[in-house]
């Protein structure tokens, strides 16, 4: 028996699994919780990885790992290997500015073709340069930039601070995947290089960054087990679900992703599709909405129901609910572009207006906006020939059998689990038997 672990650094959590790589089967799990927060000390994923490891049980009999984990978020480092200031997160906001200053000086189809991104406040490129404006003192210290998982892959191999870590702060020791890497909006998918000339125009300055390996490449940690790239959390769950080309991931969460397993790379100068690589050698084009689970929590609220009981009365009506057509925008949405857009609820009429109709258009809403998604990546050339779905949203028993419909191709729906955990299992299985 060969076992590795998996682990899937979330927003919310980190989740451990310690995977046999001969038979496939997760023999033991750990999960410890995160603070809230859009911006957070690193060092409390560190915590929460430590104790999730110690709840699995530890990893002495473990051969290999490899870590997935939230993208984008930007971890700075100064010449010591210390935190510069608390990791803005994906979902920090503040530097929605920063990103038009950048496409107003590069152009939106030039950075879509560098590096496959046109800028948003997500992206890693427009906290640098929320950080050089804002906190210059702060900006000048830097001397690495890091992603979430490349810096716990950096710090369980045993490096960081002097006073912290056997292997002291060795900045060239980070190394990172291509999936993360290309949702900094400074590496080129193309030649999978780094765009230095646009970190410099974040930062203010050029800095140490993260050596990309390759899929098949390991580093090892100060107990020599080999240790996997890792991989951004949405392509970790590719691989933890086993997706190939054709395939389209559709994940119901509070908010909602459409990307596809694709043999090249894609490039949207409307920044609709963000063109991510996977961990495998192929590319991820995604496409990102805000409202989506939330769509058929707020309903059911409404109407004073369960999930359950909102399935019923959703599956009661007929296909395009009456008439009754809900645009579930409840706080804006990402794609389309539309941030200050709200909901509306058209149709009504003294016959469409009924319970059922209504729990019918939040789950055909909720999963238009997705179609459109898909859409999206067609446009692109993208092929698309079943969608899997996953998430919260996916349990729904109505959101199963209304996709279909929706989404216009065949659905598969996996059971829930730790697919981007199994997905670093699954990488780190790999170095293992190399």
């Amino acid at each position: 028996m060969t076992l590795v672990m998996g682990v899937d650094s979330s927003t919310q959590s980190c989740k451990v699994v310690i995977f046999d790589s001969e038979s496939g089967e997760v023999v033991r799990k750990g999960r410890a919780s995160h603070a809230d927060g859009t911006s957070v000390h690193p060092g409390v994923w560190l915590a929460a990885l430590r104790t999730a490891i110690a709840s699995a049980g530890g990893i002495e009999d473990v051969s290999a790992w490899a870590i997935g984990g939230q993208q984008h978020g930007m971890v700075a480092l100064d010449a010591d290997g210390r935190i510069v200031r608390d990791a803005l997160l994906w979902n920090d906001t503040r530097s929605a500015d920063a990103a038009q200053d950048l496409i107003a000086e590069f152009g939106a189809e030039a950075l879509a073709r560098r590096t496959g991104l046109v800028p948003v406040a997500s992206f890693t490129i427009t906290k640098l340069r929320w950080l050089r404006d804002h906190e210059p003192e702060n900006a000048a210290r830097v001397a690495a930039v890091a992603l979430p998982h490349d810096w716990l892959t950096w710090r369980m191999r045993g490096y960081g601070p002097a006073d912290e870590s056997p292997l002291g702060p060795v900045l060239e020791e980070l190394v990172t995947d291509r999936s993360d890497a290309s949702g900094t909006g400074y590496w080129d998918p193309e030649t999978g290089a780094y765009d230095r000339e646009l970190l410099v125009a974040a930062l203010g300055h050029d800095a140490v960054l993260p050596r990309v390996l390759a899929p098949d490449e390991f580093v090892l940690d100060e107990a020599d087990r080999r240790v996997g790239g890792g991989a951004g959390d949405n392509a970790g769950a590719a691989l933890g679900l086993g997706a190939g080309p054709g395939d389209v991931i559709v994940s119901i969460g509070t908010s909602g992703t459409v990307f596809a397993v694709s043999e090249t790379r894609t490039i949207d100068p409307t920044g609709t599709v963000a063109g991510f690589a996977d961990c495998t050698g192929r590319f991820l084009p995604l496409v990102a909405t805000i409202n989506a689970a939330r769509v058929l929590t707020t309903i059911a609220g409404i109407l004073g129901v369960d999930q359950d009981e909102l399935s019923r009365l959703a599956l009661a009506a007929p296909p395009g609910a009456g008439g009754l057509t809900l645009v579930p925008y409840f706080q804006g949405e990402r794609t389309p572009n539309l941030p200050d857009a709200t909901a509306s609820l058209t149709g009504m009429t003294l016959a469409s207006t009924k319970r059922e109709n209504l729990a019918r258009a939040a789950v055909e809403g909720m999963l238009s906006g997705l179609a459109a998604g898909l859409d999206a990546l067609r446009e692109l050339g993208v092929p698309l020939e079943r969608a899997l779905l996953i998430g919260g949203g996916a349990q729904s028993i109505a959101v199963r059998a209304i996709a279909p419909l929706v989404l216009g191709i065949p659905v598969v729906v996996p059971a829930p689990d730790e697919y981007v955990a199994l997905g670093a299992a699954r990488q780190a299985a790999a170095v293992a038997a190399d």
